[in-house]
């Protein structure tokens, strides 16, 4: 019973061995983890343009989720920034302004995502993530980053602004800043004061007294818990929302929404398609990569095909549970990790609590001022803007350069959908344009050594009738016709020219459209009186060559190396190389 359990929820082998040790540290985590989250669910949720009560349903059954699915033993699903914003985007574009229909799409937008990471995992598409290369994800998460900052300075100040741009979120919030409310910015400013000096100056001031270095480490995680009670008591206490306006979070629902899919019309499902494909990109290497950086804390490992499995659950779970798109986060899940946590089953905890946070807790919420939710945000990403990476790409790469700058741009003044995919193209056209004209060369044989180089960096011995040619990259349908011209163009230019051996250390690929070209390459030179030849043909390329009948066509020999090829073509010029007379 037990390995069948094991074979339909792979996340439960962590039950192996499991112990009241691992139990009680499970627990003790789920419990700091909780105190973290429950504050930065609420916060991620307005920021997704939804209801509070949103974040506190999508950090329940969905940590659940990926307990029984995922890879990780300590990654903590649940809402995170940047997603947040995605969610708002998306939403945003549909023009609803029911709260319920709201969360409705978000339920759907959630259920796509899950789809699509769910369809990558059967079809073992771990590798989906390498789509995005490392200076676009530093790009879009720091636009990204300025965007949600911008959002929020709206709390902050106590105004309404609205927009999906940088450019319109500034225009709108410079039209409302007459409407600056004084209590909303003490808030928010006090708010951002105390988290920040919570952060940095409260755990070497308790070490400092004394207090052991874990129990400090856990009251300072512990700040957005504390800053939650003491502005929620101080607005109520002195009836704030009622007396001079402040924006408050108000009634919460009690209890957990039915478990039902999303009934949004066919019309939002098409509409969310392009953002839900771009959302489970997003959230699959952002998760990955948190998982993967604790895993090797740990001297584990995460596996990214099960992890596409573990987060499309997650996200399906979501949906069915009044929840939004959810991913791996950072922070909690570095909280998670070093609060002790063993297994998932510290996730499944973290849920249990958070449940019963919504079902009897949630009138506490009632007075909690928004500006103060705000601050819990910003404090959390600031840190996330990185233009250093971005300087550093265009530094080593002007082509990944323009692409993170590109994003950067896209992101903050055409849109979060607009920027990623942007950046996206332009990572996906650099990399086509360099293998549309791969880098070659001729090569000669180093004197004294079996070795061939270009002779533009090396001093090397060439044949006077044996030319060749080495080309790295893989031969696809992209660059086939360059092959064919340039030994066209080759072949022009060098007289006396017997036999072109084609160096293959480099081609990991030949498609059909190469080896058509190939096949028109070997034909023409024949017709010239020159013979073709490869040399050191990977494997699995040799096997598809003799699979489609090219080595019978070919009118050369396909050698083993390129030493092989030269010491039977041009043995002469090979002893001389190595100094024979």
């Amino acid at each position: 019973m037990f390995k069948l359990a094991m074979r339909i929820f792979p996340g439960l082998n962590w039950l192996r061995g499991y112990n009241a040790k691992l139990f009680a540290d499970d627990a003790l985590a789920s419990i700091i983890t909780s105190i973290l989250l429950i504050p930065q669910s609420l916060a991620y949720a307005l920021l997704a343009g939804l209801p509070p009560q949103a974040g506190l349903y999508a950090s329940t059954t969905p940590l659940i989720a990926y307990a029984l699915f995922g890879s990780s033993r300590v990654l903590a699903v649940g809402p995170v920034a940047v997603v947040s914003l995605m969610t708002a985007a998306a939403i945003g574009e549909l023009g609803l302004n029911d709260p319920a229909q709201q969360m409705a799409a978000a339920g759907a937008l959630a259920l796509l995502s899950g789809g699509f990471l769910l369809v990558f995992g059967l079809l073992n598409l771990g590798s989906i993530a390498n789509f995005l290369s490392r200076p676009v994800i530093s790009a879009f998460i720091t636009a990204s980053t300025l965007l949600i900052i911008a959002s929020q300075l709206r709390h902050i100040l106590g105004i309404e602004a609205s927009g999906a741009t940088l450019p319109e979120l500034v225009l709108s919030m410079a039209q409302s800043i007459g409407q600056l409310n004084l209590l909303a910015l003490a808030f928010g400013a006090g708010s951002l004061a105390f988290l920040i000096f919570m952060r940095g100056g409260l755990q070497p001031l308790l070490t400092g007294l004394g207090v052991p270095d874990g129990t400090a480490s856990t009251i300072t995680r512990a700040s957005p818990a504390l800053l939650v009670v003491i502005t929620t008591l101080i607005a109520a206490g002195m009836s704030l929302a009622d007396r001079n306006g402040l924006s408050i979070v108000g009634e919460l629902p009690t209890g957990l929404p039915p478990l039902q899919p999303p009934l949004v019309p066919l019309e939002i499902w098409r509409e969310l398609l392009g953002p839900a494909a771009l959302i489970s990109l997003i959230g699959f290497v952002e998760s990955v990569s948190v998982g993967q950086s604790l895993a090797a804390r740990r001297r584990e490992s995460v596996n990214p095909n099960r992890e596409l499995f573990g987060l499309g659950a997650a996200n399906a779970a979501a949906a069915f549970t009044g929840g939004y798109p959810v991913t791996g986060g950072f922070a909690r899940s570095v909280v998670n990790e070093q609060a002790g946590a063993q297994t998932p089953l510290a996730g499944v905890f973290t849920a249990l609590i958070i449940a019963i946070v919504a079902v009897f807790l949630t009138p506490l919420f009632y007075h909690l001022p928004k500006a103060a939710l705000a601050a819990t945000i910003l404090v959390a990403i600031w840190k996330l803007a990185d233009f250093h990476s971005l300087r550093d790409a265009w530094r080593y790469s002007h082509s990944d350069g323009a692409a993170a700058f590109l994003t950067l741009f896209g992101v903050l003044f055409l849109g979060v959908e607009i920027g990623l995919t942007l950046g996206v193209t332009v990572s996906i056209g650099s990399i086509l344009l360099r293998t549309m004209k791969p880098h070659w060369a001729q090569v000669g044989q180093v004197p004294g050594t079996h070795h061939f180089r270009n002779p533009n960096r090396h001093d090397v011995i060439l044949s006077p009738h044996v030319f060749a040619i080495r080309v790295d990259s893989a031969l696809y349908f992209a660059n086939a016709h360059f092959l064919e011209d340039l030994l066209a163009q080759t072949m022009a230019e060098h007289e006396g020219i017997t036999d072109v051996v084609l160096m293959c250390p480099a081609v990991n690929f030949i498609d059909a459209s190469a080896l058509a070209s190939l096949r028109t390459i070997n034909q023409r030179l024949s017709d010239s009186g020159v013979t073709l030849h490869l040399s050191e043909v990977k494997g699995p390329v040799n096997d598809h060559l003799m699979a489609a009948g090219f080595a019978d066509e070919l009118s050369g020999e396909i050698f083993l190396s390129q030493y092989a090829a030269m010491r039977t073509l041009d043995p002469q010029t090979t002893l001389r190389a190595e100094g024979v007379d």
